[in-house]
């Protein structure tokens, strides 16, 4: 059975391979029967899962382990390693059952999501932090409800903060109330899925490095301009630990902001009173939403911090 990621350029490779964006042509490792019928068991139909990664290998494998846990085969994992210096190599030349990529250079969050969905065949691709624990049957859930909704790109609802509580029993309680809900025309870079129909009608997210970590806005925006519908859904539920490798890369380079804030609103063509709407409207909505929410117990995007929780309005 060939692999389920192929390459523009005939680029393939099998579970477990470290393959260079400079390497050539190689095969796909044949699967017995038998494993491949425990893949589709396992493995919702269609999906490809690509989790860009900058060192943090304690996140990445924690991120890794609770989608095998939770049901994903890891045969839809695509790890695309942007240069990391720590053991995140090694431990993904060690792991004979994950496809990686290793980047010679840092091309950015952007630039390994376009290569990540690039390498996909699949129906679904879902582009994910490695700075997160997904729950249980989450990825599958997430995309059963964007096809009850009808949505082309989706997100999970968002836990934030501090792993200081009973993750699963909190997702547990959290979708008996929230399942069926959703927010129409809004989703993060936390973890959204998308329909390969998308990429093929407004293409795929920004590599411009100068974004410097607003590149799912911009992905949103370009949605919402073109009709595509988007939603985030209580169904499914992900604990993010905070943008780890963001904050890693700013005590690095002793830098405020990674990219261009006024480069990011010239590229919308957003001027200052466009921007200051634009902000504003967000806002707002996100308080509307949260308020609307909380009359079930829960919002969509909580924030955990010292040991409390907050619904988050702001998004």
């Amino acid at each position: 059975m060939s692999s389920s990621f192929t390459h523009p350029m005939r680029l393939a490779h099998g579970p477990g391979r470290v393959v260079e964006i400079t390497s050539g042509p190689r095969r796909a490792e044949a699967r017995a029967p038998a494993a491949q019928a425990a893949m589709h068991r396992s493995r919702p139909a269609g999906v490809s899962i690509v989790i860009p990664v900058l060192n943090q290998l304690a996140y990445t494998r924690r991120c890794v382990d609770s989608l095998l846990a939770g049901g994903i085969d890891a045969e839809a994992l695509l790890v695309i390693d942007n240069g990391s210096s720590d053991g995140t190599p090694a431990w993904l030349a060690s792991r004979r059952d994950i496809h990686s990529i290793r980047n010679r250079v840092n091309i950015g969050c952007g630039g390994a999501w376009t290569q990540g969905a690039l390498l996909s065949a699949c129906e679904w691709v879902v582009l994910l932090n490695n700075d997160v624990v997904v729950c249980e049957q989450g990825i599958a859930d997430m995309l059963a409800a964007a096809e009850r909704h009808g949505f082309d790109v989706v997100s999970p609802s968002l836990a934030e903060g501090e792993l200081d509580y009973d993750f699963e029993s909190h997702a547990t309680s959290f979708r008996q109330s929230m399942r069926g809900s959703a927010r129409v025309n809004w989703f993060h870079g936390v973890c959204f899925a998308v329909r390969r129909s998308v990429f093929e009608t407004i293409g795929f997210p920004d590599t411009d490095r100068q974004l410097g970590g607003r590149e799912d806005v911009e992905y949103l925006v370009r949605c919402r301009r073109h009709g595509v519908p988007v939603g985030t859904v209580g169904d499914a539920l992900l604990h993010h630990f905070g943008s780890i490798t963001q904050k890693a890369l700013k005590q690095e380079t002793g830098v405020r902001d990674l990219g261009d804030r006024h480069h990011f609103y010239r590229k919308l063509g957003l001027g200052w009173f466009a921007r200051r709407e634009f902000k504003r409207h967000r806002s707002a909505q996100a308080r509307q939403w949260s308020r609307q929410e909380r009359r079930r117990g829960y919002s969509m995007h909580m924030v955990r911090r010292d040991g409390v929780w907050t619904h988050a309005e702001y998004l």
